[in-house]
């Protein structure tokens, strides 16, 4: 088996963590409002060292690619880079929502489980997971961005039950719960993103020979940042 760091930083919490045989040795994870480029390094540095495992032990290092924060996630991204150029280590880049769906993969929960994040302006990233054998999540749609109204036709279609996770879970939540039946909110201690998760898909990607170098790993963005689509609308409206 391998030893894996893992990251996430694609939204308000930063959290990362070691997992060495597919067990977690430590992670942390913090949810009160850091400034990600100044919290992130010192938690990787003391998660290593309560690890016992230098930078040259690392299989591989894994982070949260997107979707999520623009600024989020390309200050997760560019930590990897820069260890992964360091030591020349194979870097596995993770779906976010993917990972998310990791969190409740050990609960007794018998549907579809729907990742959330919140995207601003009535619109979330979003993507359906079964719960599989094992631990296992089955992926059912790819990494969307779509408006909460589109996520309601979805989830209306569905004969199963959900389970909300991510940091839209409560958006969600409180807007569908009167026109979905058998809306759940799944427990607030693995509601969020954590870099757990992130090393948990990491690990059956490394295992694939799923990796990428430092120079190949990029932020994955399902729609354009706000700054670019406003400078769009604008060059629209000048023609």
């Amino acid at each position: 088996m391998a030893t894996i760091l893992a990251m996430d930083t694609s939204a308000t919490p930063v959290s990362c963590a070691v997992v060495r045989d597919g067990r977690v040795v430590y992670s942390c994870f913090a949810h009160n409002g850091s400034v990600h480029s100044q919290t992130l390094m010192p938690m990787v540095d003391k998660a290593l060292d309560v690890a016992g495992i230098a930078v040259g032990e690392l299989d591989a290092i894994a982070v949260s690619a997107g979707p999520g924060s623009f600024t989020g996630v390309r200050i997760g991204v560019s930590a990897v880079k820069g260890i992964s150029f360091t030591g020349n280590i194979p870097c596995v880049s993770v779906s976010t929502l993917e990972a998310m769906a990791k969190n409740v993969s050990g609960l007794p929960f018998d549907g579809v489980v729907c990742c959330v994040m919140d995207a601003r302006c009535q619109q979330v990233y979003m993507a359906l997971f079964e719960l599989g054998t094992d631990g296992q999540t089955v992926r059912l749609t790819p990494d969307q961005a779509i408006s909460i109204e589109e996520l309601k036709k979805t989830l209306k279609k569905l004969e199963k039950s959900v389970i909300l996770v991510g940091d839209g879970s409560d958006l969600c939540y409180n807007i569908l719960k009167s026109e979905i039946r058998s809306l759940f909110l799944s427990p607030l201690s693995i509601r969020y993103q954590n870099a757990v998760g992130v090393a948990q898909v990491a690990v059956d990607k490394l295992r694939d020979g799923d990796t990428l170098t430092g120079e190949e790993l990029q932020p994955v963005y399902l729609r354009l940042p706000q700054a670019e689509r406003e400078l769009r609308a604008r060059q629209q409206q000048e023609k």
